[in-house]
């Protein structure tokens, strides 16, 4: 059996080796874009939103922690906010109105024109994510979309002034560790434009 697992075990490595090369090519200029748009949004005294849910929910919350705190060099906060952590308004919102509410409600409330939205979703279909472009839209803040999939729904969503990094993957896990590479990526880039002194 421990044969076996290893060769599976190796199998994920490899393909998730070969997406990072693929992503690497195709997604290095969308990437280098949002970077630049939220580099602008926080340098302007924005702020940048996230939200997903499940995985992409923990990795809104892994961004936001990385520019609150920092990532990899002594800094200044940066600030952000996971609309996926108060349970409070999320189980309200789904309880009083309907789930697919629970981020664009709060992105009304606290969203102000010359914020940035991180919309996180593997499948680019999820119906809260969708809903919380939307009022992005209407409020004057760009959105930035991490998809997957071919980037479903949310891709038909993405505007002139938005920009949509997707994954050219399929399944699940391997979307969501080329989404945490973005991920840092963007935290470094941010980190790069806006404190370029540091080490």
């Amino acid at each position: 059996m421990t044969e076996v697992l290893s060769a599976r075990i190796s199998a994920q490595f490899a393909e998730s080796v070969q997406l990072k090369l693929e992503a690497s090519r195709l997604l290095a200029a969308p990437i280098a874009r949002a970077a630049e748009l939220l580099a602008r949004t926080l340098k302007a005294s924005g702020k940048v939103l996230a939200c997903g849910n499940g995985g992409s929910a923990a990795d809104a919350q892994h961004f936001a922690a990385e520019l609150i705190n920092r990532f990899e060099m002594e800094r200044a906060p940066l600030a952000a906010i996971a609309l996926t952590t108060d349970t409070s308004t999320l189980t309200s919102i789904a309880n009083d109105y309907a789930y697919e509410q629970v981020f664009s409600k709060q992105l009304r409330g606290i969203g102000r024109r010359g914020d940035a939205l991180l919309a996180i979703s593997t499948s680019g279909n999820s119906r809260n994510v969708l809903d919380a472009m939307q009022a992005a839209h209407e409020l004057g803040v760009r959105v930035v979309a991490l998809t997957g999939a071919g980037g479903g729904k949310m891709g038909g969503l993405v505007s002139s002034d938005d920009v949509h990094i997707c994954v050219p993957h399929k399944r699940t896990a391997r979307i969501q560790e080329v989404h945490l590479l973005v991920l840092h990526c963007l935290c470094d880039g941010i980190d790069f434009q806006l404190f370029p002194k540091s080490p």
